[in-house]
């Protein structure tokens, strides 16, 4: 259902409308005329005629005109009564600021519960409860339903909070920084209004240019990478995600339940769908500040023109470290920049004015790096000397910028200096320039301009949904499913499921005597490799649990009875198993792992016993496409190896893509599977495939 009567209400109730002062009932009613709100308001209080000199009324029902919108502040207990009278109304959407449902717990939940039945039995659109409210800037509206003490200043940029304690801070530091606002909603418990909702919203909304968001957890993870990504490819999403932390909620009983157990799923999420993470709310409205008013480079080429060395090489490292590069600039901008420059300053990027120029410098110099066509963006450093006038250098960036004529290349600009950051810095900001203190601020805003780029142009590729035997793949989880939930999948059982879904595995046998053994090796062809399976075994070396390359009956005969003395040490029942043994190619490990909010991760990295000590990993969310399967590969600082590194053999890429996408399809079509690991995986030259040479799994408890 649509969001209009939230964002473009055409008259507000106040339900628990107050006069009394520093009640949030009378800061309701206040920060709606402050606005002032387009439309009329009506206070609604049973004990009062009138509230802040305006009529009011006993209930909603009362009200004779029509209500879109009711933003209601009562105890608790008398929400639902007012939504029945909103619903009886023909009310169409709801702000709940009153608190005590689920945050509580106990009888909270189900308050909130019947709440939510209420809300969709009347198609009431609502946000909160337990919420701040909403802010919306439209100058056709001016819509301050919120009990915040900062207004908002109009803009473009929009702003989602989970935390209505944060919000008071959010509107205060916004103020501070001159960055407008086009709307501010504190979400509270999400009864309906959610994540999803908003970012739909402000996709299509043309008075919202940029989405700022401070979010806990996702909501429906089932809608919000689609949702998203389609909302980032329209317009910048910036996010700061709480709960870094949260790695230590569950023992991981595998490489890959360890390595995606940390703060790697809302990375793998926000990577799927273009969404740029702040780690700070500092540097959330640092990178705003750039979004907000400048487009995106067309490419990484950077010019910094600056009056002093140290901020210019600042600059250019953070600048390295995000994948950007120095422009190389045309003899022409060079000749064009010498004729005005000292003979001592430098004209190589970054251009280094030095501290004697001053405005007509400034001016020539940002216009000429402007107009080279090697040029993609610019960073301009005034360090404020007391010789040179810092307001008039603002006013020469302004010009040069101007001159140029070239509005598709993003200018950021760094003030450094406490004379220099008032006036000019403020001159800056009129004329939509962003403005910082320190020389790594812009750099870093660019890196993240420049990334969400390479999103939008990269390949979204397809998601293959390949024939497999899910009969023959069910059979194995119910003989798994058997011995309990949360139990681990045997040798045969994970050899039936990955078979099942087309995943090349190594043949295996299970062994229970040296004379089986032997047979098995026989069978399945010397040399061949012996090892222990135990559900608590995750590290096989460190018990001397595998023994490679035997080539006869007798070495096999040895090797039963030395890892079956090896095995005793175990708590757990364990297995001896004979497998042909593999020779060449590159180890990787890939599995997957359950994460209670982001849905299925999928793990690749540099495989075998290196893989927690160099941790050289790519993290991505189910299901995986093709592209993406690719992105994975290149991502890993390992890729040269599987690509063939100093003369070695060429991996077969397009083998690991599709066992990827295969084992993508297996984590989402079998949601009793909590976690599983291929390792190692061996990739063997290109045209002869990949092979999986051991594996565990695990059900969901």
């Amino acid at each position: 259902m649509s969001l209009e009567k939230l964002f473009r209400p055409g008259s507000v109730a106040v339900v628990g409308a107050s006069s009394s002062e520093a009640s949030i009932g009378a800061e309701l009613i206040k920060n709606l005329l402050r606005g002032p709100f387009q439309g009329p308001v009506f206070p609604v209080n049973p004990h009062r005629k009138w509230v802040l000199g305006i009529k009011a009324y006993a209930t909603v029902c009362e009200i004779p005109d029509p209500v879109d919108l009711a933003v209601i502040s009562v105890p608790k207990e008398r929400v639902l009564a007012v939504i029945d009278d909103c619903g009886k109304k023909g009310v169409g959407a709801a702000v709940i600021i009153t608190a005590g449902f689920k945050e509580v717990g106990g009888d909270g939940v189900a308050l909130e519960n019947a709440l939510r039945d209420k809300l969709r039995q009347y198609g009431i659109r609502a946000i909160g409860p337990n919420c701040m409210g909403m802010i919306v800037t439209n100058p056709e509206v001016r819509l301050n339903a919120s009990f915040a003490a900062t207004p908002a200043l109009p803009g473009n940029v929009a702003f989602l909070s989970q935390s209505g304690a944060l919000g008071e801070a959010i509107l205060a530091l916004a103020k501070s920084l001159g960055l407008g606002l086009s709307a501010f909603v504190s979400l509270g418990n999400r009864v309906d209004v959610s994540v999803n909702d908003l970012l739909q919203h402000w996709a299509e909304d043309d008075s919202t240019s940029v989405v700022l968001m401070y979010i806990e957890s996702f909501g429906n993870m089932q809608r919000f990478p689609l949702i998203a990504a389609n909302a980032a490819r329209k317009k910048p999403i910036l996010a700061v995600k709480s709960g870094r932390t949260a790695e230590g909620a569950r023992a991981a009983s595998s490489h890959t339940g360890a390595l995606a157990s940390r703060d790697l799923a809302a990375d793998a999420l926000f990577e799927k769908t273009g969404i740029l993470r702040a780690a700070t709310m500092e540097e959330l409205f640092t990178l705003a500040t750039a979004f907000a008013s400048q487009p995106l480079p067309k490419a990484n080429r950077v010019a910094i023109v600056t009056n002093a060395g140290g901020p210019g090489i600042l600059a250019t490292d953070v600048l390295a470290s995000g994948d950007m590069k120095l422009a190389g600039l045309t003899p022409e901008t060079i000749q064009t920049m010498r004729a005005v420059l000292p003979a001592e300053a430098s004209v190589n990027n970054p251009v280094d004015m030095i501290a004697t120029s001053g405005p007509a410098q400034y001016e020539v110099c940002v216009s000429a790096a402007l107009k080279d066509p090697g040029v993609d963006a610019l960073i301009v450093i005034f360090v404020s000397p007391i010789t040179i006038d810092s307001y008039a250098v603002a006013q020469a960036v302004v010009r040069g910028k101007e001159l140029a004529a070239t509005p598709e290349k993003p200018v950021l600009v760094s003030f450094m200096g406490k004379v220099a950051y008032e006036e000019g810095a403020r001159y800056l900001k009129d004329h939509k320039l962003p403005v910082y203190v320190f020389p790594e601020e812009p750099a870093h805003a660019l890196i993240a301009m420049d990334k969400l780029r390479r999103f939008r142009e990269r390949p979204i590729g397809d998601v293959v949904r390949f024939e497999v035997d899910k009969t023959r793949a069910s059979a194995a989880i119910d003989s798994a499913l058997a011995r309990g939930p949360g139990s681990q999948l045997s040798p045969m059982e994970l050899a039936e499921l990955l078979s099942a879904y087309g995943i090349a595995t190594l043949p295996l046998e299970v062994v229970d005597s040296p004379e089986n053994a032997v047979q098995a090796a026989e069978r399945l062809g010397f040399p061949v490799v012996m090892k222990i399976s135990a559900p608590t075994l995750v590290h096989k070396s460190d018990i001397g649990g595998v023994l490679l390359d035997l080539k006869s009956p007798m070495e096999v005969k040895g090797a039963y009875y030395e890892l079956s003395e090896r095995a005793r040490a175990l708590s757990s029942p364990h297995h001896l198993i004979v497998q042909p043994y593999a020779r060449g190619g590159q180890e990787v490990i890939l599995g997957f792992s359950s994460e209670r909010t982001a849905g299925k991760l999928l793990v690749l990295g540099l495989g075998g016993v290196y893989v927690e000590v160099l941790k050289d990993i790519a993290v991505r969310l189910c299901p995986i496409t093709d592209a993406e399967a690719h992105r994975m590969i290149e991502s890993l600082k390992s890729a040269p190896l599987l690509r063939g590194y100093r003369g070695g053999a060429p991996g077969d890429i397009d083998a690991l893509v599709e066992m990827i996408q295969r084992l993508s399809y297996l984590a989402e079509s079998e949601p009793r599977i909590e976690t599983l690991e291929m390792n190692p995986v061996l990739i063997r030259p290109a045209g002869h495939g990949v092979a999986v040479l051991d594996v565990r799994g695990k059900l969901r408890e």
